[in-house]
């Protein structure tokens, strides 16, 4: 049976994709898509979602907006990374799909005491709606199966040398969450640096031969360039459908269980995930800790996803 799933993003070239994986995937159940203020401002994180189930052809799913700024700190978005629109690259053409009238929170706390069985949820964004969720409403912590999340590191961050962008962006939501009892999977840049959009990515999405395709190789290249002039890399991480994959088949995410906690107050690491992978700090075992990616698995069914969805939309 597919595990249902709700996916909190900030879209963000790689949210992008991670929506429609989630969309395609037969081993997911995308029942609603929430945005927040991360990579973007909310109305243009919200814009984002709703331009990506258009050109995907996504229909069925409810698009909620949440949380237009972090808890404590003030916004600062990624436009160095994603653009002016946080999703640059690709023309957009007007979308069609409408977000609903209610709040993500209210939206996923209804989900979550209606459906039959527990649900996922896989926040790909500062974790300010999650963190809002489960202090309003404590009461939900057993209809959540448990939450995959992108974000931190292992190792060092990107956003500052300690801090990796969506733990930094909200530091205080992410310590409410790991703080939950709510188990938790927590992929970070040491996991999504492994998975790598190559130039034969980009051109098995342009082999494709759909508009889908070709839109997905227009954002891996744009966001090939950012990361090329920010931090040297050749290709860029994917980061955010790591978490989706890792619901989709455990195989492809290899984890391992460790205490994590969040750096709060540090003048140099403030947002830092701290992970006592090798129990030095003997701190409380909360999450499962992505290590490894196997990238040959994860394109496949990354590429399978887009080859689905641009099938429908042809």
């Amino acid at each position: 049976m597919p595990v249902p799933i709700i996916i909190d993003c900030d879209p963000g070239h790689d949210d992008a994709l991670a929506i429609m994986l989630a969309a395609a995937d037969p081993a997911v159940d995308l029942l609603a898509i929430t945005t927040v203020a991360g990579n973007q401002t909310l109305a243009k994180t919200t814009l984002n979602a709703r331009r990506v189930c258009t050109v995907a052809g996504i229909t069925g799913v409810p698009i909620a907006p949440g949380c237009d700024r972090p808890l404590l700190q003030p916004l600062v978005v990624a436009d160095d990374v994603h653009g002016e629109s946080g999703m640059d690259g690709p023309r957009f053409p007007e979308p069609t799909v409408d977000a609903v009238p209610e709040h993500a929170v209210d939206l996923i706390h209804r989900i979550l005491t209606t459906h039959p069985e527990p649900v996922t949820l896989v926040p790909t964004a500062p974790l300010t709606n999650i963190a809002l969720l489960l202090t309003r409403h404590p009461d939900v912590v057993p209809y959540i199966r448990e939450i995959v999340l992108m974000g931190g590191s292992t190792e060092r961050g990107n956003r500052t040398p300690a801090a990796e962008f969506n733990i930094q962006t909200d530091p205080e939501a992410a310590d409410i969450v790991f703080r939950s009892g709510v188990p938790i999977t927590m992929c970070g840049l040491n996991a999504t640096h492994q998975a790598l959009a190559t130039p034969e990515v980009v051109a098995r999405f342009e082999g494709l031969g759909t508009d889908l395709g070709r839109v997905c190789a227009e954002l891996m290249t744009f966001f090939a360039s950012t990361y090329r002039r920010l931090w040297g890399f050749a290709s860029p991480p994917l980061h955010d459908p790591v978490a989706v994959a890792r619901v989709i088949d455990p195989a492809i995410v290899r984890c391992v269980p460790a205490g994590v906690v969040v750096e709060l107050r540090g003048q140099y690491t403030r947002g830092a995930t701290v992970v006592d992978l090798h129990r030095s700090l003997d701190l409380p075992v909360n999450a499962q800790v992505a290590v490894a990616v196997d990238a040959g698995l994860f394109w496949d069914r990354m590429i399978a996803a887009v080859a689905a969805l641009g099938s429908r939309t042809a």
